[in-house]
């Protein structure tokens, strides 16, 4: 009796290594889960129950004080709207300058190619550091403007490797000179052909540089002196610093405790309200990210 077609059957030991695999995922997704189910738990649960440890999971004595204590700061709008702006236009910027690098570095034809890619991989090992490049964007007259934020930080030698790579995969060298044949000129090419045929690794670099951006913090310290410049992670900085008690400061004891206890519940709001974009974010690139992502890590 011929036994072709028939389903393979999965031995003892594929079952357990299956069983492994299945295993080692759920706890790394419960690691992963976990930490966020509680965070936001605990930022609406009662700041008393929080502080005794009685949340676990759900939320218990629902309240939204904490969120009502950051709104009271007029400047955590102004704060969201900047880092927004940094977000969106930092990784608009950061991603056309990568692809401006990366597409000729993933063609054979251009001359110094090795020196120029050793340049860009040394800046990766080696920088100027923080007064040099403190100075230098001072020198710009970048100082106290948005532009401090966002160029400063406006390319990863690390994603040029990636959507290099991306490239010279998806873009073969037949296709470029099919494209001259035709009468195409390189931007022609790069912007009829290269641009539509990249999307995945679009999508990569913008989630990237925008998470990046969203992130950041550094930056705006050291260059922004002006609070309606500050993003978002400034102000949820201030509101900490802010927040802190002096005990010499407060005779009143259970006053204290209250303050304490606020305070412990004011992070896990911050922490909710910085990831909540991201989050939001992600599923709509979240196939492009996949593909471009395996695709630009195949071969260096």
């Amino acid at each position: 009796m011929s036994t072709a077609g028939a389903p393979v059957q999965d031995t003892r030991s594929d079952k357990i290594v299956s069983a492994c695999i299945y295993t080692a995922l759920g706890l790394f997704c419960l690691a992963v889960l976990y930490p966020l189910v509680y965070v936001v738990s605990a930022s609406v649960s009662n700041t008393k129950k929080v502080a005794a440890g009685e949340v676990w999971l759900w939320p218990v004595g629902f309240t939204l004080d904490a969120y009502k204590a950051v709104f009271d700061y007029k400047s955590i709008v102004s704060g969201f709207g900047n880092s927004v702006y940094y977000a969106v236009v930092g990784a608009v910027v950061a991603t056309v300058l990568t692809l401006l690098a990366a597409y000729p570095l993933s063609r054979k034809g251009l001359p110094g190619k090795g020196l120029i890619m050793a340049a860009f991989v040394f800046t990766m090992m080696f920088s100027g550091g923080l007064i040099p490049t403190y100075l230098v964007v001072d020198k710009l007259g970048l100082l106290n403007t948005r532009w401090a934020i966002i160029l400063p930080a406006a390319l990863a030698v690390w994603n040029v490797i990636i959507t290099r790579t991306y490239l010279m995969v998806t873009i073969p060298e037949e296709l470029v000179e099919a494209g001259k044949v035709d009468g195409c000129s390189d931007f022609g090419f790069f912007w009829r052909i290269v641009l539509p045929l990249s999307k995945p690794i679009i999508a990569v670099n913008l989630l990237f540089y925008a998470v990046g951006q969203w992130n950041s913090f550094f930056n705006a310290l050291i260059y922004l002196t002006n609070e309606h410049l500050f993003p978002l992670q400034v102000i949820l900085r201030q509101i900490l610093i802010q927040s802190k008690i002096d005990p010499s400061q407060m005779p009143d004891t259970s006053k204290l405790i209250q303050l304490k206890e606020l305070q412990q519940q004011l992070k896990y709001s911050l922490i909710v309200i910085g990831m909540i974009p991201p989050l939001l974010v992600y599923p709509f690139v979240q196939k492009h990210f996949v593909k471009g992502a395996m695709i630009g890590s195949l071969k260096g």
